[in-house]
């Protein structure tokens, strides 16, 4: 016979506190507990024998004198808290910190007026307890029937809690009801993810077994649900308190059996079972053997397994009396992250102790504070070896940026990010930046990055590749890093080379934004180097214009040509970018016009003769007069020869 029990059976966290809590208070003197403290009648009268007696009611409280009163792990209404301590007897809350959470939210959404929902079992102790710090009455649904039977108008606000041991499954078709009656719902899953993965780990071990047992009181609701469950996935399923409800002749056939059992079944029942139908010893009895004591301090790290994940919260099974709570805050610096993502039940997790009782009876952990301590020494190594780390910047503010390393953040100030000034930083959030530590004092919180050091040190490794491989003359491509009104800086990938505006054509450049935009590349040749200057040309020799203007602008050629510019004595005529001709004003017609701009504009087309051409001056002189009719006794004059000097001069500025 092979048997499998489940490793989740037994006392959950909440109840095994709440039963030790009592245990303890026995020795100290009279013990009351307001209610069964769990639903297990073993427990019960196993207390008894120690002295502990349970009382139901306000009124019970009131005819007693002295002792202790023990609020049991379901918990109970503000009214019961209010008549221990108007008696003047010692209150011992063992109620669940889950629950107690419940409290908290009922009270202060019903304090702020709002519609209280709760999803359970109306006759349930925790939910009546529930019921009892809601300052208005509550709304308790457990079925559909009663979902919709709601009576309230479309669009109110209703704050939604549950049971902690409600059908989670159950508990979302519910809120679909709600849902679909058009209601604003604000809702706190507040199920323990402990009873939903002991649910889920039943269900799963009942289906592949042929004989199920489920261990718990008869007046457990968690029990009553994981009795359902399994029977529901295997018809032979029994449900027995004790081992003297359990018939071996049921099993004499069976091949393999499962176990469970109930948050409120002690370990010792479980183990009776187990070796009834079983003499030899397995995992999980060994595991169910009496531990030795353990001790917790602020400041120790401990280690433990994930029992319990929530959005907000992770419970930690630590091998202590209390089980362990890390918060969102100290699991991770990064405010939004969502815990049921980042761990899972059954994941082992090293935290340090920040407080051994955390008020509720529970030990609060960190884990941000182990990692960050492991961050801190993997930094430290990282600064002793100036190591180069790369990490993602996850805050920007006006001195500087802030990078993660695991769980240690490192500042780089603002003058350290770059090796240029910036003016704005955000453009780094969420980017991955590389750096050193330049100073590391963990101490006083200063862990000092630096990324310009890297930034320069390899710009001047780039430079020095750079200048080895170019010479004059060497064609080379770049991006435009930078436009100035006399030129344009190219980033040449180590160095920055200027072209400056007299180079950027063979034509005339009036403005060089108008040419070049930032990030265009740009295939350059260099024109000289200076040190650590490089000048760049884009007035290629081949490209040359005047190669081919003797053949083109021959003397008696008739030519065509833009109007580049003006003077009193003459006009400038763009034959093609690179090469410009002068028209004198005699040159225009054959009256006497005062000066050209009298009869033409700027950028206006005109044709012309050619009459006058010096390849080694780059002068060419022209004539509109002289394609104009002849008429008699007329002749063409060509312009002074001084004059035509003056205005080719004028060209070349």
């Amino acid at each position: 016979m092979e048997i499998t029990v489940a490793k989740t059976a037994g006392f959950c966290f909440g109840v095994k506190r709440a039963v030790d809590m009592v245990y303890e208070q026995a020795d100290k003197g009279k013990v009351y507990t307001y209610g069964p403290i769990i639903h297990n009648e073993e427990v019960i009268e196993d207390l008894k024998k120690h002295g502990v007696e349970v009382i139901e009611t306000i009124d019970d409280i009131n005819g007693l004198s002295e002792g202790s009163v023990v609020i049991r792990s379901h918990g109970v209404g503000k009214d019961v808290y209010d008549a221990i301590e108007n008696k003047g007897l010692t209150l011992v809350d063992a109620t669940c910190p889950f629950v107690k959470k419940i409290h908290d939210i009922v009270y202060d959404e019903s304090n702020k007026g709002k519609v209280v929902l709760i999803i359970g079992s109306k006759n349930h102790a925790e939910v009546e307890g529930i019921k009892g710090w809601c300052v208005q009455e509550p709304i308790i649904i457990e079925s559909e029937e009663e979902a919709y039977n709601i009576n309230l108008p479309e669009g109110s606000d209703i704050s939604v809690v549950s049971q902690t041991t409600f059908n989670e499954n159950k508990f979302k078709h519910l809120l679909e009801i709600l849902k679909q009656k058009g209601y604003n719902l604000n809702v706190y899953n507040t199920i323990c993810n402990a009873t939903h993965v002991r649910q889920e780990e039943a269900s799963s071990l009942a289906a592949s077994v042929d004989h199920m047992i489920v261990i718990g009181g008869k007046h457990s609701s968690n029990t009553q649900k994981l009795y359902d469950i399994c029977k529901g996935k295997c018809g032979n399923t029994y449900y027995i308190q004790t081992l003297v409800d359990l018939d071996l002749t049921a099993f004499e056939s069976a091949v393999r059996v499962g176990i469970t059992a109930g948050a409120s079944t002690p370990n010792y029942i479980i183990k009776e079972v187990l070796k009834a139908m079983s003499e030899e010893k397995n995992e999980f009895e060994q595991l169910l053997s009496e531990e030795k004591p353990v001790t917790v301090h602020n400041g120790q790290v401990v280690e433990g397994t994930v029992i319990s994940v929530k959005e907000d919260e992770i419970v930690l099974n630590i091998g202590y009396k209390a089980d362990g709570i890390i918060t969102r805050a100290e699991y991770s610096n990064v405010p939004s992250v969502d815990l049921t993502e980042a761990v899972k039940v059954g994941d082992t997790m090293s935290a340090k102790v920040i407080k051994v009782n955390d008020g509720e009876g529970q030990v609060l952990l960190s884990y941000k504070r182990v990692a960050a301590e492991k961050a801190n020494e993997r930094l430290e190594e990282a600064f002793n070896n100036q190591e180069v780390l790369k990490a993602k910047v996850t805050q920007v503010v006006d001195g500087g940026i802030s990078v993660t390393v695991g769980e240690g953040r490192v500042f780089i100030p603002a003058s350290l990010v770059s090796d240029t000034y910036e003016r704005d930083l955000k453009k780094y959030m969420d980017q991955e930046v590389e750096f050193i530590i330049s100073e590391f004092n963990p101490k006083k919180r200063r862990i000092i990055g630096n990324r310009k050091q890297i930034l320069v040190e390899r710009k001047a490794e780039a430079a020095k590749a750079l200048f080895d491989r170019i010479s004059v003359g060497d064609t080379v491509t770049g991006k435009v890093k930078n436009i100035t009104d006399f030129g344009a800086f190219i980033d040449l990938g180590g160095a920055d080379g200027l072209l400056h505006i007299s180079e950027m054509s063979w034509g005339r450049v009036e403005n060089p934004k108008k040419v070049f935009k930032v990030d265009d590349e740009v295939t350059a040749f260099i024109k000289d180097i200076n040190g650590s200057k490089i000048a760049l040309s884009l007035k290629f020799p081949e490209k040359n214009p005047w190669n081919s203007a003797a053949e083109k602008y021959a003397i008696g050629q008739v030519v065509t040509g833009r109007v580049a510019r003006m003077t009193d004595f003459g006009a400038f005529i763009e034959l093609e970018p690179g090469v410009d001709a002068l028209l004198h004003v005699s040159q225009i017609a054959r009256e006497h016009i005062e000066k050209p701009s009298d009869v033409l504009k700027v950028n206006e087309t005109v044709e012309a003769k050619v009459v006058d051409f010096k390849l080694e001056d780059k002068k060419i002189s022209l004539s509109m007069k002289a394609l104009l009719p002849q008429e008699d006794e007329a002749s063409e004059e060509v312009a002074p020869e001084v004059e035509a000097t003056e205005a080719a001069e004028t060209t070349e500025e």
